[in-house]
């Protein structure tokens, strides 16, 4: 499988980055805006979760609330992040493919896995969010790879595993984050490969 590859694209919210404090921070906003429980919000954000649906933005919308900014400072790399894109980067071209706030570049710098990444196409830099395949395209014309030499890994059904599987890439979910909850709700969401962790990865390919 892997000798057909050349470039690997990496999702960052919870693929290489874990947001879980990050949420937490959100659902204590949440929590502090409505005056309920902690376990009540967070429990209606994991209930969105396993729908298929962006959790936290569903629940605000059930809430009447706004969403409060998000909170990057929260965020660190997940263990073996860092170790799977070395492997990986011995073999392959790296890129990353990811809905983030502007200033991913220094993010990715500071979390140490910048050196192991090739190419960065991300949502506030290019005015375009996944899952429009735009985005997609747009990562692939740059990195000059056809879909079926490309594989993404991400973990999310709707906005990683989706679209690449449209456009005919190889898609490896990463079960984690609160999108490990979601079922795939029609067979474009069915990746191609499941993994719980990023140290599963490398092997997938060889490495």
């Amino acid at each position: 499988m892997y000798r057909r590859i050349h470039w690997i694209f990496f999702d960052i919210g919870s693929t290489l980055v874990d947001e879980t404090a990050a949420y937490r921070h959100r659902i204590a906003d949440m929590m502090d805006q409505t005056g309920l429980p902690y376990d009540e919000v967070y429990h209606t954000v994991l209930r969105y979760f396993r729908l298929g649906q962006k959790g936290d933005k569903a629940a605000a919308q059930q809430y009447g609330l706004t969403l409060t900014p998000w909170h990057s400072e929260d965020e660190v790399p997940y263990p073996g992040a860092e170790d799977c894109l070395r492997r990986l980067h011995a073999r392959f071209h790296i890129g990353v493919i990811a809905n983030q706030l502007p200033g991913t570049e220094e993010r990715l710098h500071r979390f140490g896995l910048l050196p192991f990444i090739d190419l960065l196409v991300a949502s506030a830099e290019e005015g375009v969010a996944k899952p429009d395949p735009a985005i997609f395209r747009i990562a692939l014309e740059r990195a000059d790879c056809k879909p079926r030499h490309a594989a993404m890994i991400g973990d999310r059904l709707d906005n990683d595993i989706a679209p690449a599987n449209a456009l005919g890439m190889l898609t490896v979910r990463v079960k984690q984050g609160f999108s490990r909850y979601a079922e795939p709700q029609h067979d474009g969401e069915k990746p191609c490969i499941t993994v719980r962790s990023l140290p599963e990865i490398p092997a997938l390919f060889g490495q």
